[in-house]
């Protein structure tokens, strides 16, 4: 899988913006699985070591991707002040194990992105080579 320049970009912004709170958001895929769009969602939570994605903003996300013929496929969120892996929490709530999921971190003069599949509390690692 590849992590598009332009997506990258999104969830580094967002995740300087909402510092020193995490970021959240989730991507969406078109038929063929490469990644379209970010969605750079409220985090209701503000907190800097948890994220809950704002409901109406997940449906917001939702209806766009489906409109385009794309499909949520992960999501994403920072860890402002760690490194970009997955926490107990984080794996806890990784309830669908088709996603992707990215993480930011830690905020600082670059934003590393990692990404993971999670299944069933099993944590591996996603090669995405940025592309343009």
């Amino acid at each position: 899988m590849r992590l598009p320049d332009q997506i990258r970009q999104a969830i580094e912004a967002h995740a300087r913006w909402a510092y020193p709170h995490e970021a959240c958001g989730l991507v969406a895929a078109d038929a063929a699985g490469d990644l379209r769009m970010a969605y750079c969602l409220t985090n209701t939570e503000r907190h800097s070591s948890r994220f809950t994605v704002d409901p109406a903003e997940h449906y917001g996300a939702q209806s766009h991707a489906e409109r385009h013929g794309w499909r949520i496929a992960g999501s994403f969120h920072s860890h402002p002040h760690s490194a970009a892996e997955p926490s107990a929490h984080d794996v806890a709530g990784a309830l669908d194990p088709t996603w992707i999921y990215l993480i930011a971190g830690p905020v600082g003069e670059s934003v590393p992105i990692r990404s993971y599949q999670i299944r069933s509390g099993s944590v591996t690692e996603i090669d995405t080579m940025a592309t343009q």
